[in-house]
């Protein structure tokens, strides 16, 4: 992987995709429709609803370009079992009050219900890499240095 490119499950790319052909179908005929719509109110200069049609217009046509580029520098494939955290691993951690914290590490765009996300962008997720059970791993956050131990790592099944 590059530093362009975003792993993603089967799942959270079928989920892109969708959202994507959603937003460039659909999404942009909504957006006319409203933006016409605000035209036959009368004077642009002063026609709310057409600045707030033309700023939505503006944020989803960001958002499909976001798309597009996660899509096209996706490298899409299950997570396999190294033994060690990777991306695409679940780490069952432990913390300094005995607390069990799961937490999937991957990517944001592989965002799944009812599961913490440490990205490997973040002091957390970086930590997580490469280390196995038995480990300790440590970060510094804002509120100060964290430190887990590391249980049991699993690749992610959808």
């Amino acid at each position: 992987m590059t530093d362009q490119t975003t792993w993603l499950t089967p799942a959270a790319h079928q989920k892109l995709q969708d959202e994507y052909e959603s937003l460039t179908t659909d999404g942009r005929r909504q957006i006319e429709q409203r933006i016409a719509e605000a035209r036959e109110h009368g004077d642009l200069r002063e026609n709310a609803e057409y600045d707030t049609a033309k700023n939505d217009q503006g944020f989803m046509e960001a958002r499909i370009r976001q798309l597009r580029h996660v899509l096209d520098n996706a490298e899409v494939r299950e997570a396999t079992d190294t033994g060690a955290i990777e991306i695409g691993s679940v780490a069952t951690v432990v913390d300094g009050d005995g607390d069990e914290i799961e937490f999937f590490v991957a990517p944001s765009e592989n965002k799944v219900a009812g599961m913490l996300l440490a990205s490997p962008d973040s002091p957390l997720g970086a930590a997580l890499l490469g280390a196995a059970p038995g480990d300790d791993v440590s970060y510094e956050a804002p509120g100060g240095t964290f430190t887990y131990r590391v249980k049991d790592v699993r690749p992610y099944q959808a």
